[in-house]
């Protein structure tokens, strides 16, 4: 018997707000969390934006000890887990956590750790690299340290597919609650890359942008984008199946009903250019949700900001939905928070499960001049009041990955 699946706690730390709250109010009022780098000297970087998390204490999650021995992207994803459990109002005592999983993945893992212990063992040698090098960057540590943190003797993964990582985290998480291997999961992403090795590697491979003026670093489906602006953060979902959160009386935010996942098979970073990998994955999600797809509200955009991606994700749209399309709010939130690589699909899941909720379309901001290749509604601007009852979040990563999540609107 497939049971339904829905979400009653989320969790976000990023560059618009280190909490749900703050970051459903970047959400609505449009907030710019682009800005100079300011964890590194930029002078030799072509480089000089990204998206930072601010005002961020690691202390308030782990112990001062603990800090040392995690990677930053170990604690953030601990950070908004804590948020996102604590949300759902569930008594991990009164459950069989042998049924509770985690599913958290990251798409580079410890880079942080990997470049300051590289560039220690260079000048100092192979003796004085740290002890704990290698549980603190390998990236499944995000998902090993949730589970230990919440006892979770379930289902514990590292997906890793690039961007579309926390969305496929998602996507699983779904498919083992709905088919009966899990009761509760812990899902999402997290990804701490800002530091000179990330940022570098990004900019060899010409996928950044290097503008300096942080309200055109980030400027999804506008005609003058020249590449992603890189992010920082996590999101983290608390999900279980409609029976349990039922019977424990928890609030439900919203309801995950499809999951599509597709391959382009074409190039390790290009997209295809008629979008139809997206495309499938869209209408593969909007099948499960056994919806038709003139019932889709809003799409919350991968839109990257990369000339190719924008293009084929608009040919994609277009393609899944035909003349409808023109009809769908689309907006790009990493006009707000830039990419976070593997924790962008966790990230922009919650912004939808807050649409759904709220009643309104996030913007796409900093939009000012059209591109006749991207000519759908993304929402310029400014956020509109509409009410939503199912939507999709779209992520499309690096070796050709998609995955799509149908999110439903939650109603008795």
């Amino acid at each position: 018997m497939e049971r339904r699946v829905v979400i009653t706690g989320i969790g976000a730390i990023t560059p618009i707000g280190n909490n749900t709250e703050e970051f459903l109010d970047g959400l609505k009022s449009g907030k710019n969390g682009i800005g100079l780098i300011t964890r590194f000297d930029t002078s030799e970087s072509k480089v000089k934006c990204a998206g930072e998390v601010k005002g961020f204490d690691p202390e308030t999650v782990v112990d001062r000890k603990e800090v040392k021995r995690n990677d930053l992207f170990s604690i953030y994803a601990m950070g908004a887990a804590d948020e996102a459990v604590k949300m759902s109002g569930i008594d991990l005592d009164a459950i069989d956590k042998h049924r509770l999983g985690v599913i958290i993945g990251s798409g580079i893992g410890g880079i942080m750790t990997i470049e300051e212990q590289s560039t220690k063992m260079a000048l100092k040698g192979m003796s004085r690299i740290a002890p704990l090098f290698i549980p603190m960057a390998i990236s499944n540590m995000a998902a090993g340290n949730v589970a230990i943190r919440f006892g979770a003797r379930g289902t514990c993964l590292d997906i890793v597919t690039a961007c579309a990582t926390a969305t496929h985290s998602i996507g699983e998480a779904f498919r083992s609650i709905k088919h009966g291997y899990s009761d509760y999961i812990i899902a999402g992403g997290t990804e701490a890359p800002i530091c000179k090795l990330g940022v570098g590697g990004f900019s060899a491979l010409k996928a950044l942008t290097t503008s300096d003026d942080p309200n055109r670093a980030s400027i999804p489906f506008d005609k003058e984008r020249a590449g992603f602006v890189m992010g920082e953060g996590a999101g983290i979902l608390f999900m279980e199946s409609l029976e349990s959160a039922k019977a424990r009386g928890a609030e439900i935010l919203a309801e995950i009903v499809g999951y599509g996942s597709t391959c382009d098979a074409n190039h390790i970073t290009a997209p295809l250019e008629d979008g139809d990998g997206a495309a499938r994955a869209m209408l593969a999600a909007i099948e499960e949700a056994g919806i038709d797809k003139s019932q889709i509200d809003y799409i919350n955009a991968h839109g990257t900001s990369t000339h190719l991606n924008d293009m084929s994700e608009t040919a994609a749209v277009k393609k899944a939905f035909g003349e409808y399309a023109k009809d769908i709010n689309i907006s790009s939130t990493k006009s707000m928070t830039g990419h976070l690589l593997g924790a962008t699909g966790a990230v922009e899941a919650i912004a939808t499960v807050l649409a759904l909720k709220e009643g309104f379309v996030p913007p796409t901001i900093n939009y000012k001049v059209p591109d006749e290749e991207c000519d759908l509604n993304i929402t310029p601007n400014k956020a509109v009041e509409r009410d939503i009852k199912y939507a999709l979040s779209n992520t499309l990563g690096f070796g050709g990955h998609n995955g799509v999540l149908c999110l439903k609107k939650w109603e008795e």
